[in-house]
């Protein structure tokens, strides 16, 4: 039996909130990470996915959706303090569930900011008060009230959580190869945004391209994916949401800016799974990508936001490039047709996937060499040989939870935190055995790359880094 590394104990109880597809995944990490036996670990779910997984390792399964008026009930019995909640769930409120577990003195790690059930869809809210600014604001006045207490991680997955990680790495590579004076690495969000200013950067895209296949095709009326469906569906319904730089020099047309909060990032009026932008990976190299909300895109251009005198004086437009696997894409276009009406049927890839890759990083833009990427080219053979019950983009997903975990269970008096937040070096080293090989690699490619060329467009052929020049019709 091979022997993998305990990096930290856990004193008291684990209770996991969801066991869909990521939590299934997961459960094998914190097995062999984390000192958890399984008999002080409870799933809390809303339907059976995941009551074999949980059989098997003989961890107690407790099926009952969560809702405003019952989670208190059902949880209460099952965490108190010196406890972790787990939160992968969908239509679980993460605010309510981050309260909840500061009352009790719990830790807390979830992948999103979830609202609680029928938010994204409900048509009597406005596009910005359904968009993901709008539930992270939540999150930090909820870190304004709370102040000091249990650590609770928000948005520490992959993207969102890994790609914070990895942008950080990332310019630090860019700085050693354009030979910039560092002196130290940064120590804190100001350190943070003077580097990636004194780089150039412009713009950052999450660029993921997904290449997993099935022995099977998608059918009409069914929505296929590698990953949580309802998850995808919910978040390419919101508005298209972007972290807003300070280079841009044209505001697009449907664009808004929010009212309130942070001011980092603005949205399109229309759905994310609607609208498509150009970036770029190693191995699928130029490609169109849906420009998808993730809270990351808020996140990062938060973060790397850089004031003098209260004045933003620099940021980088931010924002998600996402080409999900083929099927997933036609799903999309399906969903789209059927006016957003979600299909009958889902099917979510896991076994029946015979081939390919999922590569996500961070393609850093406008520095001295262009533009480099760097991140996961994590192939499903190799994801199925590090870990069971895991597709490529499941592990990715795994690996970063598995970094927030360790993090907070070794700093339990951090509050509430967001990715940006955690110490880059540590999350990685826990991380990075799962992603496969981890590359950076610089290109030429620019969103101006053979434009013009069979029909006229409206270009910016001043600054390639425009986002006008990045957005696809």
């Amino acid at each position: 039996m091979a022997q993998h590394v305990v990096h930290t104990e856990l004193p008291g109880r684990l209770v996991m909130l969801g066991c869909g597809s990521i939590g299934q995944a997961v459960l094998p990490l914190i097995l062999r990470h984390i000192g958890v036996t399984p008999d002080r670990i409870t799933i809390v779910t809303a339907d059976s996915r995941g009551r074999d997984e949980a059989a098997h390792y003989g961890i107690a399964f407790i099926e009952e959706p969560l809702t405003r008026e019952n989670h208190r009930r059902v949880l209460e019995p099952l965490v108190g303090a010196g406890d972790f909640v787990l939160n992968l769930s969908v239509d679980v409120s993460s605010t309510a569930i981050v309260a909840f577990c500061h009352e009790r003195g719990a830790l807390y790690l979830d992948t999103v900011v979830e609202p609680w059930g029928g938010v994204y869809f409900d048509r009597t809210l406005s596009p910005a008060q359904r968009s993901n600014y709008a539930m992270r604001e939540s999150m930090l006045r909820l870190r304004r009230e709370l102040g000091r207490g249990p650590t609770a991680v928000s948005a520490q997955g992959a993207n969102p959580g890994l790609v914070s990680q990895l942008a950080k790495e990332a310019a630090l590579v860019v700085a050693r190869d354009t030979d910039l004076e560092l002196g130290q690495e940064p120590k804190d969000r100001e350190g943070w945004a003077r580097l990636f200013r004194d780089l150039g950067i412009k713009a950052i895209h999450i660029a993921e391209r997904d290449t997993q296949i099935a022995d099977r095709h998608k059918r009409p009326g069914e929505f296929v994916n590698t990953w949580s469906i309802d998850g995808f569906v919910a978040e390419g319904c919101q508005p298209a949401e972007l972290g807003w730089g300070t280079h841009e020099r044209h505001f697009p047309a449907e664009g808004r800016r929010h009212q309130s909060g942070c001011g980092s990032a603005i949205y399109l009026n229309r759905p994310g799974a609607g609208t498509r932008v150009r970036t770029w990976t190693p191995n699928a190299g130029p490609f169109h990508g849906f420009l998808v909300t993730h809270n990351e895109s808020i996140s990062i251009s938060d973060y790397l936001t850089l004031r003098e005198n209260d004045t933003v004086v620099y940021r980088p437009t931010v924002h998600y490039a996402y080409h999900p696997c083929d099927d997933a894409v036609l799903s999309v276009h399906e969903l789209a047709g059927r006016g957003w009406q979600q299909q009958p049927e889902q099917r979510l890839l896991m076994e029946d996937i015979v081939s390919g890759m999922d590569e996500l990083g961070v393609l850093l833009m406008g520095h001295k060499k262009g533009a480099f990427w760097y991140g996961s080219q994590l192939t499903i053979e190799e994801a199925r040989a590090l870990a069971p019950y895991n597709s490529a983009t499941s592990l990715q997903v795994a690996a970063g939870v598995l970094g927030g975990m360790v993090w907070a269970i070794e700093h339990p008096e951090a509050g509430i935190v967001e990715a940006d937040d955690l110490d880059y070096r540590r999350v990685l080293e826990v991380a990075k055995p799962y992603l496969g090989p981890v590359v950076g690699a610089y290109t030429d490619w620019t969103p101006l790359q053979n434009r013009g060329v069979l029909f006229p467009e409206d270009l910016d052929p001043s600054d390639p880094w425009q986002f006008k020049n990045v957005l696809v019709g």
